[in-house]
C-alpha cells in the first residue's frame, strides 16, 4: 500500500527540472478534481430531472464517458511524483541504501517502457478517431447525443506524456542516487516514518493558527 512520502529539492539540475515539471503536474491533478466535482452536478441535475419533471439530463451517460479519461488518467503523473500510488511497502522498508535505490530504479524503468508502448498505442487510437475533414473533426461520437470522442482519446496519450516525463526524471533521479550511494535523493519520492510524517503534520497545524 502507499505510504507517507517526501520529495527534497536542491540547486541540482535535476531537482529544477522537477519543479518545472510540478506545476504542469498539479494543473492535471486539477482538471481531474474539477472533472469529478463537475459530475456531481451533473448527476444532481438528472436525478433532480427525472424526480421532479420525469425528464433526465439528456446525454448524462455520454458525459460521464467523455469525463472519464480526465477523473482516471489526468492526476497520474502527479501522484507518481508524490509517491501515493500503491506500493509494497513492507518489501520497500526492508530495503537500504543502494539496494533500495536499484529496486526503485529497475521498478521505474519497467513502468516506463510500460508507459511509452501505452503512450504510443493511445496516440494511434486518438488518431483514428480524429479527421478534421468530418463535423467537429471526428470520426466517431457518443451514442445518445453525439459527442466528438476524439479529445477524450487526446487526453490518454497528453497524460501519459507528463507521465513519461516524470519518470523519465525519476529513472536520472534514482540512478543518480545508486551510482552515488547518496542517502537522500532528490526529486524522487521518499518514505517518511511515522515519526517523521507526525512532525510534518504538527508543523502544518502550527501553521494554520
Amino acid at each position: 500500500m502507499a505510504g507517507s512520502s517526501a520529495v527534497l529539492e536542491d540547486s541540482s539540475l535535476l531537482s529544477k527540472l522537477d519543479r518545472l515539471l510540478l506545476p504542469i503536474e498539479r494543473f492535471c491533478a486539477l482538471l481531474s478534481g474539477f472533472a469529478i466535482f463537475s459530475l456531481m452536478f451533473l448527476a444532481a441535475y438528472s436525478v433532480t430531472g427525472r424526480k421532479f419533471f420525469s425528464s433526465p439530463m439528456m446525454g448524462y451517460v455520454d458525459y460521464i464517458e467523455a469525463a472519464m479519461p480526465v477523473i482516471a488518467i489526468m492526476g497520474i503523473s502527479y501522484v507518481q511524483r508524490d509517491g501515493s500510488h500503491i506500493r509494497m511497502d513492507m518489501l520497500v522498508g526492508a530495503l537500504k541504501g543502494r539496494m533500495l535505490w536499484l529496486f526503485e530504479l529497475v521498478s521505474v524503468l519497467l513502468i516506463l517502457i510500460l508507459i511509452i508502448a501505452l503512450t504510443y498505442g493511445a496516440w494511434a487510437h486518438f488518431d483514428r478517431s480524429f479527421d478534421c475533414a468530418r463535423p467537429l473533426c471526428s470520426r466517431d461520437s457518443s451514442i445518445d447525443v453525439g459527442i466528438p470522442i476524439w479529445p477524450s482519446k487526446l487526453i490518454v496519450p497528453v497524460a501519459f506524456g507528463v507521465l513519461t516525463l516524470r519518470l523519465m526524471l525519476q529513472t536520472w533521479g534514482y540512478g543518480r542516487a545508486f551510482v552515488l550511494g547518496l542517502e537522500n535523493p532528490v526529486a524522487v519520492p521518499l518514505t517518511l516514518t511515522v515519526a517523521e510524517q507526525a512532525m510534518i503534520e504538527a508543523k502544518a497545524l502550527d501553521g494554520a493558527d
